[in-house]
């Protein structure tokens, strides 16, 4: 058999597959073939989205289920045996397995990462395929893994018979984990985005480590109320009567797993801390989610906790790691064993991508100062000095201004969907009550169809708190709006969350990061697939920021008996509202670190923080600018127009490329979707060009108009072009009536529907006839897809 003549998937079936079965792989629970294991990322255009390309490995080799080993990337047989060597290594990297192999049916280039089988890279005959028990064996030695630890390695993962498997990189953080706890690791520290599911994660970490013996008794830390309810009533539901949620200050020591908010077992006073209830020894495991919340900090309860059942496995979880000079999670717990980055989350089409909407207004950046003598609404004298963004809202309000946000924001959500979640960041409890009574007034009509269109939610406020779970329900269309300060900071699972408003000033890293994280939940069944941020305060300058994404940096490197930084100095990130559902620290107020502001001595209120209000002082939007996120994760800097004209001719240095590529493809949407994936934004530098033409343009002008200087044209005129060239001669009956609706869904939908043959179920096209009957009008497919190409070449015949 001439091996040339083959298609891939045919050296798949003749020789690949059955050398890796010769070699004693089981085909049906050990061999995974075309196996997708990211989702593309997200790509926007106008109001729709489609998907980037998957990763798609053409052999995964897995131990047993959820234990990869290895991957085979296979190529045609004119290609040479390592040309898929790259790719397979790529996509060995992603999954975590040291085994690598390329092949083109006639044997194999094996890479192995751990240098067990005698070299890095070597040829290997069909038959000379290592077999599983070869390759288990070289994974554990390099490892370290035997005895007891392989056996703890070897326990299966939970399944509950729906299917349900983790995805990859939760694949590669649960067994990265169970081998450093295996191995007797005894800090362990798991990063991992927000909404890329650290929960399911850990139920799985705890049980394969329950279930294997390694860890017998169980204590699983949150620090809010909900986030233990939740935990316990879905993702750890299967650990059922083995299962409690610590409460009542009561503590029972028959059960194996604990979950409990940390407050629930601690206090300032010994009586308090029930937790000393327990003998020292009697957990094996204690997992703190969000740990970056107080766990590294030499002074928190959560760090009494953990000091006390010192003796204890401690595993780490949360999607910020926290290095300050006075806290450090990698100092406690050591550097990550896992990193699952926001920006890889995007990348992988996991976590929704975003646009950064940034207004400044003039107060903000130039200041306002009071005239002599000048008293605010309360009678209040104000403080003579100069009041610049880092004041307003903390020390200093200006009605008009916020005024001024709340109609942005009205305007935004009137100009994309008005019942689009929204989440307003303010200052302080009062700034989110003085917003919400902003938007009431500027919302009415909304407001009058639904009072709980915009709610306060804040845990000084019983009515508001209570509709958080409305909120978060994709379900319930109220609450639209809600303003917050600290509440909704973190733990708060808004799937459906499409604009978030930054009106207060953020200077935490880690709160910045939680913040961000309300948005980047994907809901496709509501159609939630990227979010906005309206950006009032400069926060979004933190993206700018090399801590912003990746692996963390340690910076707190205590040493001997070094001195404790001094209280007043201080940053342990968002201070809460609710006493019952986060840490307080001692004497603090409800404030930000950096926003105490002035105080003034009064004897009969020593800490009384004034905060003068002002009615009668103008604000106004200085500069309004967009900007995107791009292909590397970082946002643009730079003008779109610039941006656009780099990315674009890096791939087509001039216009001659360019048109040579659009002419000779067969798909044109191939190339629209090509140039959205390396940060073309369509959907804005289509909304620019058409104000200029009045009229929607086609994907081909913008870019020949923006990049390369020409002059555009509409979709309309160029339909018309067409239409005047008397193109429809050639044709006669139903193919030119299929033809000419064709042109017609163009002028109205531009060229991506008229390359796709299922348009011919749809209207006006079902009218004519049924598919089969219209294409059969052209002699059949081949002659169909050759006159749809035929009225692409006539669009783009002439340049504008």
């Amino acid at each position: 058999m001439n091996k040339k003549v083959l298609s891939e998937r045919d050296i798949c079936t003749k020789y690949i597959t059955p050398a890796i079965q010769n070699a004693g792989w089981d085909i049906q629970s050990q061999v995974r073939e075309e196996l997708s294991f990211t989702n593309g990322r997200i790509i926007v255009r106008g109001r729709l989205h489609t998907r980037g390309s998957r990763h798609r490995a053409d052999y995964v080799l897995f131990h047993q289920k959820n234990q990869p080993l290895a991957v085979i990337e296979a190529k045609d047989n004119k290609h040479s045996l390592g040309d898929g060597m790259q790719q397979a290594q790529a996509y060995g990297e992603a999954l975590d397995v040291p085994f690598m192999f390329s092949s083109n049916g006639d044997g194999f280039l094996f890479h192995d990462r751990t240098g067990l089988s005698g070299a890095t890279e070597q040829t290997l005959s069909l038959d000379q395929f290592p077999g599983p028990d070869t390759l288990w064996h070289w994974y554990c030695q390099w490892k370290g893994l035997d005895g007891y630890a392989q056996q703890t390695v070897e326990q299966p993962y939970y399944d509950d018979g729906s299917g349900r498997t983790p995805r990859y990189y939760q694949t590669n953080a649960i067994n990265r984990t169970v081998e450093a706890v295996a191995k007797g690791q005894d800090r362990v520290l798991l990063v991992m985005a927000t909404g890329t599911g650290k929960t399911f994660t850990a139920f799985q970490i705890i049980w394969r480590l329950w279930k294997s013996r390694q860890k017998k008794r169980i204590l699983f830390l949150a620090d809010r109320n909900i986030l233990v309810d939740q935990t316990k009533n879905n993702d750890f539901k299967p650990f059922g009567q083995a299962m409690t949620k610590v409460s009542n200050r009561t503590v029972d020591p028959s059960y194996e797993i604990y979950l409990s908010l940390y407050q629930a077992v601690t206090g300032n006073d010994d009586e308090k801390n029930i937790y000393k209830q327990f003998s020292p020894d009697f957990f094996d495991l204690v997992v703190i989610d969000e740990c970056h919340r107080g766990s590294a900090s030499e002074d928190s309860a959560w760090r009494a906790i953990l000091d006390y059942f010192s003796s204890a496995t401690h595993i780490g979880l949360t999607a910020t790691p926290k290095e300050t000079k006075e806290v450090s999670n990698i100092d406690y717990f050591g550097e990550p064993v896992y990193t699952y980055s926001l920006k890889q989350g995007i990348e992988d089409g996991f976590l929704a991508p975003y646009k950064v909407v940034r207004i400044d207004l003039d107060r903000d950046l130039q200041g306002w100062r009071p005239s002599k003598g000048q008293v605010d609404e309360q009678g209040e004298l104000i403080e003579d000095r100069i009041y610049n963004q880092k004041d307003f809202d903390r020390q200093l309000v200006l009605k008009k201004r916020t005024e001024l946000v709340a109609r942005k924001v009205t305007e935004f959500l009137e100009q994309t969907d008005p019942y689009q979640k929204t989440i307003v960041f303010c200052e302080d409890i009062d700034h989110a009550e003085r917003m919400r009574q902003a938007l009431v007034n500027l919302n009415p009509l909304r407001v009058r169809e639904n009072r709980k269109y915009i709610m306060r939610i804040t845990g000084d406020e019983a009515e508001g708190k209570a509709e958080l779970d409305n909120f978060i329900d994709p379900e319930s269309r109220y609450p639209v709006i809600a303003t917050t300060s600290k509440l909704m900071t973190t733990g708060v699972d808004a799937q459906t969350c499409k604009l978030i408003v930054l009106d207060q000033r953020i200077q935490s890293m880690t709160e910045f990061k939680q913040i961000i994280g309300r948005g980047t939940r994907i809901n496709d069944d509501y159609n939630k697939h990227w979010f906005t941020i309206l950006d009032f305060k400069k926060a979004t300058e933190l993206f700018a920021d090399p801590n912003f994404d990746g692996d963390p940096v340690q910076v707190y490197q205590p040493r001997g008996d070094d001195p404790v930084v001094p209280e007043d100095e201080r940053d342990d990130g968002p201070i809460a509202e609710d006493p019952a559902g986060y840490e307080v620290e001692p004497d603090e107020n409800w404030q930000s670190d950096d926003s105490r502001g002035t105080w003034i001595e009064d004897p009969d209120e020593p800490t009384k923080r004034v905060k003068y209000v002002v009615g009668d002082v103008e604000v106004k939007v200085l500069a309004e600018r967009v900007q995107y996120l791009g292909p590397d994760g970082k946002l643009i800097t730079e003008s779109l127009r610039d941006f656009t004209r780099k990315q674009v001719k890096a791939q087509y240095a001039s216009l001659d490329d360019f048109l040579r590529r659009w002419n000779q493809a067969e798909l044109k949407q191939v190339i629209i979707d090509e140039l959205a994936e390396q940060g073309v934004i369509w959907e804005d530098l289509t909304r620019e060009l058409r104000k200029k033409l009045g009229a929607e343009p086609d994907p081909f002008d913008v870019i020949c108009h923006i990049v390369y200087d020409q002059p555009p044209l509409s979709r309309k005129e160029r339909a018309e072009q067409v239409r005047k060239n008397d193109y429809f001669q050639q044709y006669q009956g139903v193919s030119r009536q299929v033809l000419d609706a064709l042109l017609d869904k163009y002028t109205d939908a531009g060229i991506e529907p008229i390359e796709d043959v299922k348009i011919l179920t749809l209207a006006p096209f079902s009218q004519i006839g049924a598919p089969v009957e219209l294409i059969d009008g052209f002699g059949g497919k081949p002659g169909y897809t050759r006159a749809v190409r035929d009225l692409e070449d006539a669009l783009y015949q002439n340049l504008p």
